[in-house]
């Protein structure tokens, strides 16, 4: 006998997508009908809902993040569901790893780490790394720099992925990265890459790429947002 996987209600009327409205510290978030801690499949009395475009939701916080991240990317593609969808809420899983990057952007260009792979592609990543116990999230950030000076900034993304729990900063940083040899990137190379070209780079994790180049355009979030992110082909395109 397996455990009954509980669900979440999708619902679309006029082509938007209808969703409770609820508030925490940071502010305002959204949740599918049934998807709230003690709701059930009907979803909360008296709570007010919202119908949102997918311009407007792809830049909501949308929980759980497991199913937001399935009901976007299906909608992003043409074909979002309806009716019952699993509930899938990585945030509520104990992380196997908490992870810290920076995002630096400088004269046009974002700091990232080159991989070369077997058949001369590359894949990126934003620099960064595993939170050492009894450190923080700020002094994780720092040090991986790699020999830059840097500010910590705002925190505009959680994302999680594959049993970890990644916090991303905007970080301002002044200085030069210090030789590859000296530098703890598992083998990468710092490269600086300019931020419009994000959307089509193999940026991982995939679904911040052509988000921070949006928000470098328009503006940094006023709150974090909150991404599941299972994909691993990084080659292509993302748009949810």
């Amino acid at each position: 006998m397996t455990a009954e996987t509980r669900a979440v209600t999708v619902l679309f009327e006029a082509d938007k997508l209808i969703l409770e409205l609820h508030h925490d510290a940071e502010g305002a978030y959204h949740v599918f009908p049934g998807g709230g801690p003690g709701e059930g499949a009907g979803g909360s009395v008296g709570v007010p809902r919202v119908a949102l475009s997918l311009a407007e939701a792809l830049h909501a916080r949308i929980r759980p993040a497991g199913t937001a991240e399935a009901v976007l990317r299906a909608w992003a593609q043409g074909a979002a569901p309806q009716g019952p969808v699993a509930l899938v809420d990585p945030a509520a899983v104990p992380p196997v790893r908490v992870r810290a990057g920076a995002v630096v952007i400088r004269d046009g260009a974002v700091l990232l780490i080159r991989f070369t792979e077997e058949g001369g592609g590359s894949h990126y990543e934003i620099p960064g790394g595993g939170v050492e116990a009894g450190e923080t999230l700020g002094a994780a950030v720092l040090r991986e720099l790699g020999g830059l000076a840097g500010t910590v900034g705002p925190e505009v993304a959680r994302v999680w992925k594959d049993g970890r729990h990644e916090h991303y900063f905007l970080v301002s940083a002044t200085g030069e990265v210090g030789p590859p040899e000296t530098l703890d990137n598992y083998g990468g190379t710092p490269v600086w890459e300019p931020v419009e070209r994000l959307p089509v780079t193999p940026l991982w994790p995939r679904r911040l790429s052509w988000r921070i180049e949006h928000w470098h355009r328009t503006g940094w979030p006023g709150r974090p947002a909150e991404l599941a992110d299972s994909i691993t082909e990084l080659g292509p395109p993302c748009g949810w």
